[in-house]
């Protein structure tokens, strides 16, 4: 990659885009890239100085990024093969290679901290770059959500050997990466549109496991379907809430908070708080927490880092939160799995016991909205009202039979009900929410302003 001056990016506004697109910049390259629309995320490229633009026509493209031998081209899958930028690239010679590609290259060339599995990834990942940047140790992060301590989904180090990355099974991604610690939190079945069966899902995982450098480490939840397939070596670890090598005890909630004693193999580091005291996440700490220890991290350093540590925007993220034990809250999570979403209705009810919780949800995919219909149902009906937005279909095209009406049908909440996003709106500002929880993976945050202006307009 030292050949090239400049970087094109076809995809541009996507998070993990944004995270190589801020390295290469720190890099002294030139770098620009389409995407489809405007965000809150390419406003922000752009004044850091990538230029972007959003219209797929090759005419648009800058005079530096016209040269193949000094030009590189990545892209994200969720770009159809027939864009006309795509099309042009690779027409005339240029090297076009998938983002996790330039991932892998990264990995193949630090002491790379890899973090895996249908849901917790982000978050976990998040929690070790937050630790190893805390702790002085560095770290070249790369993110699939934006931390709210630093606002960026891109932590940069010149001199760390560490990089931190979340390794992404869509479209067998992470196969691409070379990891020198590997943390796998779960492989619920998912991408059955890439997979086809959940066979094969945990295959992909298990390949996964395999591409440990000899060396490094495993660290994979305790009662997980996976057979790990590491090279010689490479050492396996255990974790989990209650067992594995690596668990929690003396777990204490209340008054807001979460306490617990992370037991390891060698030593117990007493008195872990956690920054965001959700439920689900003391297992996300056990978990990064474990990978910190592998390569050194301080016992006191990782304490005082999960201490601050204030999350990823999305994950479990409060935008309302009056006083008071009848005050609004309005919470958001980008959970879009059933299992994420089971977890996040079940932390709002630890949090809030004994109150009023309903939720909004944006299926995302039509696939996985097909095939886990019944498991979003059961999962939805814990809440006690359900407010479901159309299928949000990302790179997807529609699928006949495949609506948010079939999910509607299946619920069994006392209250359900669908909205357009325009109707939302105006249902939301009639009504008298208590706990609200939006989830979704698709353009629902968008709304989010909106509605915590009419939530704070409710009746007491």
């Amino acid at each position: 990659m030292k050949e090239f001056d400049s970087i094109y990016f076809v995809g541009a506004g996507g998070i993990g885009m944004a995270a190589l697109e801020r390295y290469f910049l720190s890099r002294g390259k030139r770098v620009a890239g389409y995407d489809r629309t405007p965000s809150e995320l390419t406003d922000a490229l752009v004044n850091e100085g990538v230029e972007i633009v959003f219209d797929e026509d090759p005419a648009l493209i800058p005079d530096y990024c016209r040269d193949p031998q000094r030009t590189l081209v990545v892209y994200t899958p969720a770009v159809p093969a027939g864009h006309a930028g795509l099309c042009y690239f690779r027409e005339h010679g240029f090297e076009v290679v998938k983002r996790a590609r330039v991932l892998g290259v990264i990995t193949e060339h630090s002491k790379s901290l890899c973090f895996a599995g249908t849901h917790g990834k982000t978050t976990t990942s998040s929690m070790a770059a937050h630790m190893l940047h805390d702790s002085g140790m560095g770290c070249n992060a790369f993110l699939g959500g934006v931390l709210r301590n630093y606002d960026s989904n891109f932590l940069l180090s010149d001199d760390s050997p560490y990089s931190v990355i979340e390794a992404d099974e869509f479209d067998r991604s992470f196969h691409h990466l070379r990891p020198y610690i590997a943390v796998v939190t779960s492989t619920d079945p998912d991408h059955l549109d890439i997979y086809g069966t959940p066979e094969n899902y945990l295959e992909g995982f298990a390949h996964f496991t395999s591409l440990i450098v000899p060396g490094g480490a495993l660290i994979v939840h305790t009662g997980l379907a996976l057979k790990p397939r590491v090279q010689p070596g490479v050492r396996i670890y255990t974790y989990g809430r209650e067992d594995g090598d690596f668990h929690a005890a003396r777990v204490r909630v209340g008054n807001g908070t979460i306490v617990f004693d992370l037991v390891t193999p060698w030593e117990t580091i007493a008195d872990v708080e956690l920054g965001v005291p959700v439920d689900i996440n003391i297992e996300n700490a056990i978990a990064s927490m474990a990978a910190c220890r592998l390569v050194d991290v301080p016992a006191e350093a990782m304490r005082r880092a999960m201490a601050t540590f204030m999350g990823a925007k999305r994950r479990f993220e409060f935008w309302l939160k009056e006083p008071g034990e009848h005050g609004k809250v309005v919470i958001d999570d980008y959970a879009h799995h059933p299992s994420e979403i089971r977890a996040s209705i079940t932390s709002v009810r630890q949090l809030y016991a004994g109150r009023k919780i309903t939720v909004i949800f944006q299926p995302h995919l039509y696939t996985r909205t097909r095939d886990f219909a019944d498991e979003f149902a059961q999962a939805l009906s814990l809440a006690d009202e359900v407010l479901l937005l159309p299928i949000y279909p990302a790179r997807e095209l529609p699928i006949e039979g495949v609506s948010s009406e079939m999910l509607l049908d299946k619920l069994t909440c006392a209250e359900k009900n669908i909205y357009s996003k325009e109707n939302l709106i105006n249902s939301i500002s009639v009504r008298n929410f208590d706990v609200l929880l939006t989830v979704g993976a698709g353009d629902i945050a968008n709304l989010l302003p909106k509605i915590v202006e009419e939530v704070k307009k409710q009746r007491r």
